[in-house]
């Protein structure tokens, strides 16, 4: 399991999670999550080919060896590498990194991508972060993908889930989460 962005403190307390904590268990339940929050892990990487993290690349991230030398726990940064691997998002009409419409981290081109995946002999950037309608999507000539695994999100999205698979050659394949349709 990886970190994603919505585990830290700051943002879990904005989006509720402080106060369902408070409501049914307690304050110090919450701390305790957070804490665990901050021991969680940025990253994997399988088989040295497919880095995998909740939001994406960074500037500051130049050789997948740095990711090695990040040491937990830790809280969030509002700017960063760490800040990256939560917040950033790729995005075909920017050119290098440019800003992010979440108003946090970057947004990063294919060429982008492609250069940072050659440095590293990588194959593949898997990530979550946003939600696809058909629960994943590719980007980059299928260099990265987005996947989404909460079919329905919110109520308010239409979309379907997706987990991916990773078969022993590397061969990935996508298992789809359909939404549940209510009856009235």
């Amino acid at each position: 399991m990886l970190r994603g962005n919505h585990e830290s403190a700051n943002v879990c307390k904005v989006y509720g999670f402080f106060d369902e904590c408070k409501r049914k268990l307690s304050i110090k339940s919450w701390k305790s999550f957070c804490d665990l929050f901050d021991h969680l892990p940025l990253t994997a990487i399988i088989e040295n080919k497919i880095l995998c993290m909740h939001g994406g690349i960074s500037k500051d991230l130049v050789n997948v060896s740095q990711l090695k030398q990040l040491k937990r726990p830790m809280e969030i940064p509002d700017n960063g590498l760490v800040c990256d691997l939560l917040w950033s998002d790729p995005n075909e009409n920017v050119i290098g990194f440019g800003p992010n419409e979440r108003g946090v981290s970057c947004t990063f081109s294919p060429k982008v991508l492609e250069a940072f995946l050659d440095k590293n002999d990588l194959d593949l950037v898997c990530r979550a972060h946003q939600v696809v309608e058909d629960g994943y999507e590719f980007f980059g000539e299928q260099t990265l993908v987005t996947i989404f695994s909460a079919p329905n999100y919110l109520g308010e999205f239409d979309n379907n889930g997706a987990v991916m698979l990773v078969e022993k050659d590397l061969l990935c394949s996508f298992q789809i989460i359909k939404p549940v349709i209510k009856k009235k």
